[in-house]
């Protein structure tokens, strides 16, 4: 039918670009140097048998972003305040660990964007940080911001995608054996998929798009197709960078390459494309670095900004905030490859008590009970909650080992 509304054409561009903008918001955050670092680490281990881990973890964040971007974008309130509703102090308790994790990936980010400088422009490590957290910072002062946002994080996702193709295509990947192996896998590790689902939907990645459409005003049922598509196309988009850089590591490690413990995903594009390779790299690495400062930033001050604490007002202020003592924190501390993760790890445990917190919210809050979920959604959304919480206990178990000495 055709609309008689004379704004109705100039509307859909405006609608789509929202959506694209949440959906790479979404999967800009997931696409790290988190991202890149587990997904290399991880394939030297498991080599084609990777490709499980992708397609479970791809299932698992079907379940969680499809739950939590409905219950949010349906009562129209962020995460925090439905779980406040549901029992008052849990919300404060919910920001209070999505603020943590967002702290322990954007000190990680943080560090990223500072080596990928230094491969770019061969200045030190703590220049490159501070240079980009001075970026990452200005971005934010920038008028229009949810313009903004949308804007950046399309250009900065496609860059990552098309650079990283051409590494894939350097790399000549075993393909059959891959696809072989995603579905009947040789080896599986549970820690891998707790990290990896942790570090791509855990968290505060499963928020981001779904705040960014509360700001937007994209909310109540007449929006529910909409959003359910920007929440299936932040998941693709995000699970198809994860399989061409999984089989860009599987090129090079076939190969007999063992990746540099300190940085493994840099010998994966070295080894493809010599010194070309490495510039690639450092592009891909900054892109990924700096859309994810911006994703933990905007949306771990999204869990804080409706609490009554007057300093916390400010938006810009804040969020500067949140960057600055991120950078400065990562200088103190250094180590970004145990780092990222154990932040992957962590934020694997805060996807279930979150999820769980939106599934029993949208039987019992009046708001959402008056929509009724389609049965296999919720289904899916408890699943993962089974799933990731006796996988993230079982992965804790075997990881504490393994990070002794990080802590000593």
């Amino acid at each position: 039918m055709k609309s008689n509304n004379p704004n109705s054409k100039a509307a859909v561009p405006s609608l789509t670009g929202i959506s694209l903008g949440a959906a790479f918001l979404m999967a800009n955050s997931s696409i790290g140097p988190g991202f890149l670092t587990q997904t290399s680490f991880y394939t030297e281990q498991l080599l084609t048998s990777f490709g499980f881990v992708i397609l479970v973890s791809i299932l698992l964040d079907f379940g969680a972003q499809i739950n939590i971007w409905r219950a949010i974008t349906l009562s129209g309130m962020r995460a925090q305040e439905i779980a406040n509703l549901l029992l008052p102090g849990l919300g404060y308790l919910l920001s209070l660990s999505i603020v943590i994790g967002g702290f322990a990936f954007n000190i990680g980010n943080i560090a990223g964007c500072g080596l990928a400088l230094n491969l770019l422009t061969g200045i030190s490590f703590a220049k490159g940080a501070i240079l980009s957290g001075v970026i990452a910072i200005v971005i934010f002062w920038v008028d229009e911001i949810g313009k903004m946002l949308d804007r950046l994080t399309k250009i900065l996702g496609i860059v990552k995608i098309s650079l990283t193709l051409l590494i894939v295509y350097a790399a000549n990947p075993p393909i059959l054996d891959a696809v072989q192996h995603s579905f009947v896998p040789e080896q599986i590790s549970l820690l891998a998929i707790v990290t990896i689902v942790g570090g791509t939907v855990g968290g505060y990645i499963t928020f981001s798009g779904a705040h960014r459409l509360v700001d937007a005003g994209m909310v109540g049922p007449e929006h529910l197709g909409f959003v359910t598509k920007s929440a299936s196309r932040g998941i693709l988009i995000s699970s198809f960078m994860r399989f061409i850089l999984f089989l860009a590591v599987v090129g090079v490690v076939s190969q007999g390459v063992h990746l540099d413990k300190n940085n493994p995903a840099a010998t994966v594009f070295e080894t493809a494309g010599g010194r070309w390779g490495l510039f690639v790299f450092g592009i891909v690495l900054w892109s990924a670095a700096i859309s994810s400062v911006i994703g933990a930033s905007y949306t771990s001050y999204s869990f804080i900004k409706k609490l009554d604490i007057p300093f916390l007002n400010h938006e810009r202020f804040s969020i500067s905030g949140f960057i600055f003592i991120s950078t400065c924190i990562f200088i103190w501390i250094g180590k970004p490859k145990e780092l990222l993760l154990f932040a992957g790890l962590i934020n694997g445990f805060i996807l279930p008590f979150a999820l769980a917190i939106m599934l029993i919210a949208s039987r019992r809050i009046p708001i959402l009970k008056q929509y009724k979920y389609p049965l296999w959604i919720e289904l899916a959304g408890w699943l993962v909650v089974a799933l990731m919480g006796s996988m993230s206990i079982y992965a804790l178990m075997e990881a504490i080992t393994n990070y002794l000495h990080f802590f000593s």
